[in-house]
């Protein structure tokens, strides 16, 4: 905060692949910022259940996302369950009068609504040169019949056609298994072929986009577009939007309208060819309303009749092909294309109470009447099966069942975040297939399935059927241990063996200078330079108890897991990269709260509460089972808020010291002269610096060492009473902005403390 140089004017991050959340947009909530994402990373967000964050940090995103933000939703007409929900929660915040509320924009050239104001180019725009070139883009039609069976085999003919034509040719499936059958056969013929598929872990994903050469013959302006040769890029949905490629000739199955335009636009699409468009269906139109397939399948398959209709109303062009140009598909008649666009899935209602569910962040098991947010921000469609995410990390082998009696898993996942380059998904069936491939090939192999709420459990996978495991995999993640393998080319193979691909990738996490952003390393390694440390596993012996001198040599038994500073979800509280005072990080704290919260505009009551929430969080570290376990020898002398030693932190049994720091800051003086409404605003604020107190204490977090369990009763007891209360009173994503003001604040001073020197106010 203070004076910034104008590069940094802007924070920008995006929430997808390997340059995930590099945090400019959560540290500094004064500064403008831009965040880019998909409907799942910022969806998932704003409903907080943030894919990839720990319930520590769902608040936070979720109160930033929705607070004091413009959502620019693009191709909305893709996505009309998540245009509803959005919509939902502007109305939601509405009725609760929350004063920085969330605005919300649609983007879409071809709108599902009649009533929509559409975009439209002028008079001018049609005038420029590049803008006319791009709209008369040439793009002629052909329409092939075949058989079900034979759709795959023509397109796979029609792509030889090209085999010499020196060009790039795209190619475009609905179903992952047609992918995987062209790609084969292509290859059989010893041609260049690459796939894009959305079941691609992102890891490979963004390694494509940046280095492979046949994929950047698709894109502009790379050097490898001038290579000679022809190349093929077969590709499922995940092609149609998002990257900006075109390919010299496209050959493809029928989809409804608005894939179809989508596809149409990854072909000459900048103008400078005449690509020809090789269209294979499968049957006569009409005939996809067969009485075995469900009301929502015969819809799709009818919209893609109409699609075949409406494409037919196109002009010819002199060589018998219909003129697919933009500016033709344009001039198509509207009520027409709607017919055909993909039929809208079922939408949920969102509701107050499910709101209200969503946001109890610190339960974190099954909660009834808590469902994972995913059918909300998609819909539900019956030709979409269910999905399952996939990830392999060295823990699922480490962490035995005596190491997690000390080390929980979930804490672990909330210390190391699973990010998108990590992750690859596939439809359910697909990832049970292949896990019961590798039951077979390891009988050993073991999983961690996630459940969209955190909640873990520990299975061996041989001791599931097929069937058995597409019930619990539904909408879930499986984390693999890397000896189980099951990778190949960046998708789920459970032929493949461990040793010829690099399983685990989550150290892979980098910032744009290729930076890395955490990583795990073995005690006899060298710890990295500006990093600091957020957990020690003792892999040999797995107590929690502090280490005696003798002890604490380099050892390969020690697993430290360090972090970049602001790069990570993780707690945070006890280390840092030097050690820190507490009374001079509290005041550091406050003054940095006061000061953002002033830059803010924020209200007096407010202001207030979050700086003395920022200056009395720590409070609860004044004991000594804390110091002990950052190591801290010299306590009572010296007390520190953060330890700055590559020592093993010792365990807590359960003390969270923010439990203890509402017990310190309410007894306070300075406290007590306070109204009710501040003094509640500031203790949920200390409660909730760490993800609890939203809305509760666990029973074994809710203790103090220094006060009686009567009082630490009484006090747990108030937690869930006046997280209702402040909810009224702010709205969910209102209060949830606020915690997330003392975490920036807290965060901003334990950068700045050796500086020794808070930010400027500025209006």
């Amino acid at each position: 905060m203070g004076p910034s140089a104008p590069s940094d004017l802007i924070g920008i991050s995006t929430l997808r692949g390997q340059l995930a959340d590099n945090s400019e947009w959560r540290v500094d909530p004064a500064r403008p910022a831009v965040i880019v994402g998909t409907v799942d990373m910022i969806g998932s967000r704003l409903l907080f259940s943030g894919y990839g964050c720990g319930f520590k940090s769902r608040p936070l995103h979720a109160g930033f996302i929705a607070q004091d933000s413009l959502l620019v939703h693009d191709e909305a007409h893709l996505e009309p369950a998540f245009q509803e929900l959005i919509e939902a929660v502007e109305s939601a915040q509405e009725r609760r009068s929350e004063g920085r509320r969330l605005r919300v924009m649609a983007l879409t050239a071809t709108s599902r609504a009649n009533n929509v104001e559409q975009f439209s180019l002028s008079e001018a725009d049609r005038a420029n040169t590049e803008i006319a070139r791009r709209i008369a883009a040439k793009k002629g039609l052909g329409f092939h019949l075949v058989s079900d069976k034979g759709l795959n085999d023509q397109i796979c003919e029609g792509a030889l056609d090209w085999r010499q034509s020196g060009q790039a040719i795209l190619i475009f499936l609905r179903k992952l298994e047609g992918v995987q059958h062209v790609v084969k056969k292509l290859r059989k013929e010893h041609l260049e072929v690459q796939q894009l598929t959305g079941t691609l872990r992102g890891y490979e994903r963004d390694e494509k986009m940046r280095s492979d050469q046949i994929f950047a013959r698709f894109l502009p302006d790379s050097p490898a577009s001038r290579r000679d040769g022809t190349v093929y890029l077969v590709c499922t949905s995940a092609g149609e939007v998002g990257i900006n490629m075109s390919a010299d000739h496209l050959i493809c199955d029928l989809t409804p309208f608005d894939s179809m335009a989508q596809r149409l636009g990854r072909v000459n699409r900048f103008g400078t060819g005449d690509a020809t468009v090789e269209v294979v269906h499968c049957e006569e139109p009409g005939s996809g309303t067969s009485k075995k397939k469900s009301s929502q399948q015969q819809q799709f398959d009818l919209a893609c009749d109409r699609t075949f209709a409406v494409l037919q109303k196109l002009p010819k062009r002199p060589d018998g092909r219909y003129d697919g140009s933009p500016a033709m598909l344009s001039g198509l008649p509207a009520e027409d294309r709607r017919a055909a666009f993909t039929p809208p899935p079922t939408i949920l209602p969102a509701t107050e109470v499910l709101f209200d569910s969503w946001a109890l962040t610190s339960i974190r098991g099954p909660l009834p009447g808590r469902p994972p947010v995913a059918d909300w921000l998609h819909g539900i469609a019956d030709w979409e099966p269910p999905q399952t995410y996939v990830a392999w990390r060295q823990e699922v082998g480490i962490v035995t069942p005596e190491l997690a009696a000390v080390y929980r898993r979930d804490d672990l996942l909330e210390d190391y975040p699973l990010k998108p380059h990590e992750l690859l998904h596939d439809t359910t069936s697909r990832v049970a297939e292949q896990l019961e491939k590798i039951a077979a090939r390891r009988e050993e192999s073991v999983a961690w399935i996630i459940d969209p709420d955190g909640s873990l459990e520990v299975v061996k996978l041989a001791d599931f059927d097929r069937k058995q495991l597409e019930q619990r995999l539904a909408d879930r993640t499986v984390l693999l241990e890397p000896a189980s393998g099951g990778l190949n080319g960046g998708m789920l193979d459970g032929d493949s063996a461990a040793g010829g691909e690099q399983l685990d990738v989550a150290d892979k996490w980098a910032d744009e200078t290729s930076a890395v952003r955490r990583c795990r390393i073995w005690d006899s390694d060298e710890p990295p330079t500006g990093m600091r440390l957020v957990r020690t596993i003792d892999t040999k012996r797995g107590n929690g108890d502090e280490l005696s001198a003798e002890d604490s040599a380099p050892s390969p038994r020690y697993w430290r897991w360090y972090v970049r500073p602001r790069s990570a979800d993780d707690d945070g509280s006890r280390s840092a990269r030097r050690e820190q005072d507490l009374d001079a990080h509290s005041r550091a704290c406050r003054d940095w709260a006061y000061k953002l919260a002033c830059r803010l505009g924020l209200p007096e009551l407010e202001a207030s509460a979050v700086a003395l929430a920022a200056q009395w969080h720590d409070l609860g570290k004044r004991r000594d089972l804390w110091q002990r376990s950052i190591g801290n020898r010299d306590f009572p002398g010296v007390v520190l808020a953060k330890s700055g030693r590559n020592n093993l932190l010792a365990g807590l049994n359960g003390y969270r010291h923010e439990f203890g720091s509402m017990v310190e800051a309410s007894r306070d003086p300075e406290f007590l002269r306070l109204d009710p409404d501040t003094q509640d605003l500031v203790l949920h604020l200390i409660g909730a610096h760490h993800g609890r107190a939203r809305p509760h204490f666990p029973a074994d977090e809710s203790f103090d060492p220094a006060c009686t369990d009567g009082i630490s009763g009484e006090l747990a007891r108030e937690v869930p009473r006046r997280f209702g209360r402040l909810q009224r009173r702010y709205g969910r994503w209102g209060l949830a902005y606020l915690e997330s003001l003392v975490r920036a604040a807290d965060i901003s001073a334990s950068q700045n403390i050796e500086a020794a020197r808070a930010p400027e106010a500025t209006a």
